[in-house]
C-alpha cells in the first residue's frame, strides 16, 4: 500500500475509534526515517487500547500489513506502531502536550482532508453543477 494512503488509513480507523486531534504530517522532506507521521490523542487506558487495537487488527485483516515494531504502552500512555513509511503515535494529551511531536515536526506539511469532495449533480436545467458532497476526501 502506497504510503500517504496508508497514513490516511490509519487516520480513518483512529477516527473510527473517536481519537481526538487526528494530524497525519507528511516528513517526506524532512526525515529519512518514515514518510508521514500519524498523531492520535486517547482519553484514557481502554480508548487507546481501542484506538491501537483498531489500526492493527483491521490493518491487518484487510492489507495483511503488521507493525514492523510497536514500541511503548498503554501504561505509559504512549503506543508507538511503525509501519516502516508511516509511523503511528497514540497517546494521552498530557504526553502529546508534553512531548509537542507537532512543534517538533513544525516545517512539516499537513496531509489535510477537505471538508467537502466535488462532484457533478444534475441541475434542473440538466447542466452538470458542483455541489458539496460527504466529507473526508482527500487534497
Amino acid at each position: 500500500m502506497e504510503a500517504r494512503r496508508l497514513a490516511l488509513r490509519c487516520r480513518e480507523l483512529a477516527d473510527d475509534k473517536k481519537a481526538e486531534n487526528l494530524i497525519v504530517l507528511d516528513v517526506r522532506k524532512l526525515s529519512s526515517v518514515t514518510d508521514y507521521y500519524v498523531l492520535a490523542t486517547g482519553t484514557s487506558e481502554p480508548h487507546l487500547r481501542a484506538i491501537v487495537d483498531e489500526i492493527t487488527e483491521r490493518l491487518a485483516g484487510e492489507h495483511s500489513l503488521r507493525a514492523r515494531a510497536t514500541d511503548g504502552s498503554l501504561r505509559t500512555n504512549w503506543v508507538v506502531l511503525d509501519y516502516f513509511d508511516v509511523i503511528v503515535h497514540v497517546m494521552r494529551a498530557d504526553v502529546r502536550a508534553h512531548y509537542d511531536l507537532e512543534g517538533l515536526w513544525g516545517d512539516a506539511p499537513r496531509v489535510r482532508l477537505r471538508a467537502y469532495r466535488q462532484r457533478r449533480l444534475p441541475s434542473r436545467s440538466g447542466r452538470s453543477v458542483r455541489a458539496g458532497a460527504a466529507a473526508g476526501a482527500v487534497e
